[in-house]
């Protein structure tokens, strides 16, 4: 089952806010919360998790990575829920305390704003990025308990990001990968998300893939059951494959022209895709990325070949 809507989605896990820019609650006992979306987004966020755990609060705050989208509102819910720790990995606090990273935070935040005023005006709030700290770093191979069994084990998934981490609950076989292992699209099209490095990312989805997953939550739109889980990390492989094949195709046919070739791969899988979509200038900043990393694979790929 592929599910695009807010509330109850699982044994004690729901989505709140938007599916588009979601905080996953898991109430095992012990509530614990992943990722903290915009920050424009952080009163609807609190409402939601206030109403779903009827006056409790969250214990922590599981953190994927620190991009502008999964970190906005985490100062605004730590000052909302005292008590709630933020978990993330080492690279992420390291992050954290960089004046220029919190300032891009900051400045992507408040451009999000006006972009989710035009499909939610209902939801957005003036609420602006804080900066905040993580309380707890995370390891590979950390396992949190929570109650009665049930436990969040952390691993570390780097490639969208260095600092990803994704989070998989064995009882329940949920996992909460944000894009450590792409990200589908209501079309069933998978956006390959290697930001930081291709081979990384492969490499995270295969281990990713080696888990009992039931329950897949993404960072953004979906949430996968059942088969459409199982089948998602094949289908994510195949996709980053062809869509680094499609890169080199363009950028052997373009001369190198980064420009050129970014234009060619947002007529192919920007432009024409339904709405809900990624905003269109974050879209346009990480397909730069993308093809200046495999730009540079191939150059270097050339460089090492014996003359």
């Amino acid at each position: 089952m592929i599910i695009s809507d807010t509330g109850k989605v699982g044994p004690g896990l729901y989505v709140l806010g938007t599916s588009r820019m979601p905080v996953y609650l898991l109430d095992g006992g012990r509530p614990v919360i992943f990722d903290a979306g915009l920050s424009c987004l952080g009163p609807t966020y609190k409402n939601d998790i206030a109403k779903t755990l009827d006056g409790r609060s969250p214990e922590i705050l599981f953190l994927t990575h620190v991009h502008f989208d999964h970190c906005g509102s985490a100062a605004y819910l730590k000052k909302a829920f005292p008590g709630l720790k933020i978990a993330g990995s080492k690279q992420a606090a390291e992050i954290l305390t960089r004046p220029n990273a919190l300032k891009l935070m900051a400045v992507r935040n408040n451009t999000a704003r006006e972009g989710v005023r035009k499909w939610a005006p209902h939801l957005v709030s003036n609420e602006v990025f804080q900066p905040f700290t993580i309380d707890r770093v995370l390891s590979d191979g950390d396992r949190i308990e929570l109650k009665d069994g049930l436990s969040v084990e952390v691993l570390a998934t780097p490639g969208h990001t260095r600092d990803s981490l994704s989070y998989y609950m064995p009882k329940q076989k949920i996992l909460v990968a944000a894009e450590s292992a792409g990200s589908a699209d209501v079309t069933g099209y998978i956006f390959s998300e290697f930001l930081s490095d291709y081979q990384a990312y492969i490499d995270s989805i295969h281990r990713l893939a080696g888990l009992e997953v039931e329950i897949l939550c993404q960072g953004h739109r979906l949430v996968l059951t059942g088969k459409d889980a199982k089948d998602f990390f094949g289908r994510s492989l195949q996709a980053a494959g062809e869509f680094r094949g499609l890169l080199e195709e363009f950028l052997r046919s373009e001369g190198g022209d980064i420009q050129k070739v970014i234009a060619k791969i947002k007529a192919i899988e920007y432009d024409p895709k339904p709405e809900p979509r990624q905003f269109e200038l974050s879209y346009l900043l990480n397909i730069e990325i993308l093809v200046r990393h495999i730009a540079q694979r191939m150059e270097k790929d050339s460089n090492s070949r014996p003359t």
